[in-house]
């Protein structure tokens, strides 16, 4: 039953202390939430520290949390805090960046990236080495978009939130972050026709 209810109810039964409604949350964002994260810091080790930091923090304020937006937004602007927090503390020139680490040096991030793509259950040699150079095409497509131009991205595709939203979790216009949307999306066209 509780499958079927929206985020926000389960966020407020959670409030009120069932348990097995954070855990139905915790599953319906582990897929999109985990990979929005390793894609912006390109390590699967960060974004897995990164993706408990971002939990904690909904433990933590369950007890305020007052469904002003959608679930999705406020979980997405979370994350988008934590990750300017850990490059503000750790790298202080990357925070304006938001560059990802580059797959070619660290292989464990891509195979973790590639593994967690879904595969049929019966596949060739060949397709394997398919799958892994389209994920590192796009890796690298989506390594090369502008930081903002990414960010806007990655909260569309695996956040799957409006551009209300995004803009909300990310304090920036509806127009710019529109426009953001718009540039990305031609980028990566362009990046990757020959996929297409």
């Amino acid at each position: 039953m509780r499958g079927e209810w929206s985020d926000e109810r389960l966020m407020l039964a959670y409030r009120t202390g069932d348990a097995d409604a954070f855990t139905t949350l915790y599953s319906r964002y582990r897929g999109s939430l985990y990979r929005y994260l390793t894609q912006h810091c390109g390590n699967a080790a960060l974004a897995e520290e990164l993706y408990q930091d971002v939990w904690i923090k909904v433990v933590n304020a369950r007890t305020d949390y007052e469904p002003l937006a959608r679930f999705s937004t406020w979980i997405f602007r979370i994350a988008h805090n934590r990750l300017i927090d850990h490059y503000r503390k750790h790298a202080p020139q990357l925070a304006a960046s938001f560059a990802p680490q580059a797959t070619d040096d660290d292989p464990d991030a891509l195979d973790d990236l590639i593994d967690s793509l879904p595969a049929p259950l019966h596949e060739t040699p060949h397709a394997l080495l398919e799958r892994r150079t389209t994920a590192e095409r796009i890796s690298l497509a989506l390594a090369d978009l502008p930081p903002a131009q990414r960010e806007v991205f990655l909260l569309a595709e695996e956040g799957g939130l409006t551009l209300e939203e995004i803009a909300a979790a990310t304090e920036t216009g509806r127009e710019t972050t529109k426009s953001r949307l718009r540039y990305a999306l031609g980028k990566l066209r362009h990046s990757l026709q020959d996929l297409l």
